[in-house]
C-alpha cells in the first residue's frame, strides 16, 4: 500500500505532474514508432540531427513572440523540414551522403539557434529552449502535443505499408511506386520533425530525440517482428516517462534529463537481458 501511494501521490496531488505525464505519454505513443522506422532505415543519427535543426526556427519564434509554444513550434517545424529537404537535395545532387549533409546542416543550425536565443534572452531562456521545461507544461502545450500525436498516428497508419516495404526492400518500392517514393519519404521526415517539435516543447531540443530513439533501440532486444517491436517501443517510452517523472519528483532532478536517463537505463538492461540478442542470452546459448 505504501508503494502504491509513493507511485501515485505525485500525480494525484499536483496538477503539473499530471500534465507532464499526459504530455509524455502522448509523445511516447507517436515518437517511439517513428524511432523504430528510423532504426530500420539506418537513419538513427538523422533523428538527432533534426532535433538540433529545429532550434533556429524555435529561436526565431522566440524572438518574435517570446516563450510562445505555438510560435516556437511553427518556427521549429519549418526549420527542421527545411534542413531535411536541403540535406536530401544535396545528397541527390552531389557525392555527399545524406548523413554527412545532415551533419553539416545541423551543426550550423545548432550554432545559429543558440546565437539567436542569446541575442535577446537570458541564460535561463536558453536553458529552457535547450533542455525544456516539462513541469511547466500548460493546457496549450498539452493541446498541441495531443494534436501532433493524433495527426502523426493517422499519417503513419496511412503510409505504414510503404514504410515497411522501403525498410526491407527499397528496390521493389522504387519500381512499384516510382515518384510516390519521394512523397512517402517526405511525409516520414515531416512526421519525425513534427514529433521532435512536440518533444522540444517538453524535453528541449537537446533531449527530444531521447524518447524517439532509446525506446526503439531497446525494443529490438525484446520483440521478434515489426508490430511487436512498435508496441514494445511505445510501452518502454511510457515506462521511461513514468519512472523519470517519479525520479525527478523524489530526487529533485530536472524532469527532462531524468526521463531520458530512465530510457537509457532501460536500454542498458535490454542490452544485457534482452531475449532477442541480449549479451547474457547470447552467452547462455
Amino acid at each position: 500500500m505504501m508503494v502504491f501511494h509513493l507511485l501515485t501521490d505525485p500525480f494525484v496531488d499536483f496538477g503539473f505532474m499530471r500534465r507532464a505525464l499526459v504530455a509524455c505519454l502522448a509523445l511516447s505513443l507517436s515518437a517511439a514508432p517513428l524511432g523504430v522506422f528510423l532504426l530500420l532505415r539506418r537513419m538513427s543519427l538523422v533523428g538527432d540531427a533534426l532535433s538540433h535543426a529545429v532550434l533556429p526556427g524555435a529561436a526565431i519564434g522566440y524572438l518574435i513572440s517570446g516563450m510562445s509554444l505555438v510560435a516556437m513550434g511553427i518556427g521549429g517545424f519549418i526549420a527542421g523540414l527545411a534542413v531535411a529537404m536541403m540535406s536530401g537535395w544535396v545528397s541527390r545532387r552531389t557525392l555527399l551522403k545524406e548523413d554527412a549533409s545532415f551533419a553539416g546542416f545541423y551543426l550550423g543550425s545548432l550554432a545559429l539557434g543558440v546565437t539567436l536565443v542569446s541575442l535577446r534572452g537570458s541564460n535561463m531562456d536558453l536553458l529552457h529552449v535547450l533542455f525544456g521545461s516539462i513541469l511547466a507544461v500548460d493546457r496549450e502545450a498539452m493541446t498541441l502535443v495531443g494534436a501532433i500525436t493524433t495527426v502523426s498516428m493517422l499519417v503513419l497508419a496511412a503510409i505504414y505499408r510503404a514504410l515497411v516495404i522501403e525498410s526491407f526492400d527499397p528496390v521493389f518500392l522504387r519500381v512499384s511506386m516510382g515518384r510516390w517514393l519521394m512523397v512517402v519519404h517526405a511525409l516520414f521526415l515531416s512526421l519525425v520533425v513534427i514529433n521532435l517539435v512536440a518533444g522540444f516543447q517538453i524535453l528541449g531540443t537537446l533531449m527530444s530525440v531521447g524518447l524517439m530513439m532509446l525506446p526503439a533501440a531497446s525494443a529490438r532486444f525484446w520483440a521478434k517482428n515489426l508490430p511487436n517491436t512498435l508496441v514494445v517501443a511505445m510501452l518502454i517510452g511510457v515506462a521511461a516517462s513514468v519512472i523519470g517523472l517519479l525520479w525527478s519528483y523524489y530526487a529533485s532532478l530536472p524532469a527532462g534529463p531524468a526521463i531520458v536517463l530512465s530510457a537509457s537505463f532501460i536500454f542498458f538492461l535490454s542490452i544485457l537481458f534482452g531475449t532477442r540478442g541480449g549479451v547474457l542470452t547470447a552467452a547462455r546459448r
